[in-house]
């Protein structure tokens, strides 16, 4: 119960006003519950779209928009903007650290939120007319909370210090790989049933795989490892990556 109301704690908006353990036991069942919250995430946005699926289709998906950012209390947008400012920023690494810890909202930021939002708008407005589309915004926040969990057990921290670098040393490694893959697998194939096709299967375990590798080895060649920053905008480039990628396959039958 600790790890959930810590995953609760510390990636969501809900108030758990509760000093809880950080052993490591802890730790590793907050980041394998992780996914669980998605799910939960992923509920409150289908459920958004029923509840509006009568209102105009952008207007539908602007309130799903909505919904996901309360219930994450925006922290991953936040990641995805302090990223947009640190990276377009070109300096060395060092600097684009101290830049990601400003609080302050710079032009790069600004532009990086406005696209990602955008593209989620329109994202959200293709779901609204498909068939299932429920089942997209359901799946797509577990699968990319997983995908996350496997990025930042396999990547150094890029400080020695701050939250990212606490959890580092408090973990249980294995444990929390294989859950991360249990969940994933489970939740492609459930995909997969639903559709009644074994290639969304494939292509959802392969779009993980492939941007958990490449985002690796982009964040340390141009930060030196992970932050929490890089990790919350994991998470919303993976969940716009994946919806993306399986309205393709849905649509065109790739």
């Amino acid at each position: 119960m600790s790890s959930i109301l810590l995953a609760l704690q510390f990636f969501t908006s809900l108030p758990v006003r509760k000093e809880l353990p950080l052993g490591k036991n802890e730790v590793s069942g907050m980041y394998i519950a992780l996914p669980l919250i998605g799910g939960g995430i992923g509920l409150l946005l289908a459920g958004t779209a029923m509840v509006f699926s009568d209102f105009n289709s952008f207007l539908a998906a602007m309130l799903i928009l909505i919904a996901g950012i309360i219930a994450t209390g925006g922290l991953h947008v936040d990641g995805f903007a302090d990223l947009g400012d640190a990276f377009f920023s070109y300096q060395d690494r060092e600097k684009r650290l101290t830049i990601m810890e400003d609080p302050r909202l710079g032009a790069f930021g600004t532009l990086s939120l406005l696209v990602l939002l955008g593209i989620k708008v329109g994202l959200f407005m293709e779901i609204l007319g498909m068939k299932h589309g429920w089942v997209l915004l359901v799946v797509v926040p577990i699968l990319s909370r997983a995908a996350m969990v496997f990025y930042f057990v396999t990547t150094e921290t890029a400080k020695q210090s701050g939250l990212a670098y606490f959890f580092k040393q408090h973990f249980l490694r294995k444990r929390m790989v294989a859950a991360a893959a249990a969940v994933s697998l489970l939740t492609a194939v459930g995909v997969g049933l639903l559709y009644s096709s074994l290639g969304i299967i494939v292509v959802a375990l392969l779009t993980l795989i492939i941007a958990v590798l490449f985002y690796r080895s982009w964040t340390v060649k141009h930060f030196g490892g992970v932050t929490g920053d890089l990790c919350g905008a994991f998470i919303e480039g993976m969940e716009v990556l994946l919806w993306l990628v399986l309205i393709i396959y849905l649509s065109f039958g790739i």
